[in-house]
């Protein structure tokens, strides 16, 4: 009998004292997510890949495919689907969201939680854009878009970050 409560006792120990050790390593992988996160921000190298659609006019679409936006230096790539009312494009449709071009006034700024804001012009032969990304903490992210000759459309999915790599010592 006094062994039973010997043994839950020194058992309700361990879990108590294990259990502040968990919590610490869970903030600390979350101080190096968005550590991780901050720094190829600020090197600009950002990949966010979406999965639902918000159109101004219509239902919200979840998207199967792998759509991302991509900022690399001074370029953006940009593979987004489409949906609304477009004023004025090429006949047969145009390539809408799908192409690769130069930055032009690249702002990033960060607000008071660690949010990252980037907001830039890009242009093509088609039309040209206005992006505006929102990076949170948590590695999920907002992306905007404001054609000149098509409504606008919001997507949401999530920054693409590397883990940060454990070095062996040798």
């Amino acid at each position: 009998m006094k062994a039973t409560r010997l043994f839950i006792c020194i058992l309700t120990i361990l879990l108590i004292s294990i259990l502040p050790i968990s919590s610490q390593t869970k903030k600390q992988k979350e101080e190096e997510k968005q550590k991780a996160i901050r720094e190829l921000v600020e090197a600009q190298k950002i990949r966010i890949e979406v999965n639902t659609a918000y159109p101004m006019r219509g239902p919200i679409r979840n998207l199967t495919t792998n759509y991302s936006v991509e900022i690399r230096n001074d370029s953006v790539f940009s593979y987004l689907p489409y949906f609304g009312i477009a004023y004025s494009i090429p006949y047969g449709g145009g390539k809408g969201l799908i192409f690769d071009a130069p930055i032009n006034e690249y702002k990033l700024t960060f607000d008071k939680k660690g949010t990252a804001t980037i907001r830039f012009k890009t242009r093509t032969d088609e039309d040209s854009f206005i992006y505006t990304l929102s990076i949170f903490t948590s590695g999920w992210a907002d992306v905007d878009v404001t054609p000149t000759n098509r409504q606008a459309i919001s997507f949401r999915g999530n920054f693409i970050y590397d883990k940060p790599s454990k070095k062996s010592v040798k």
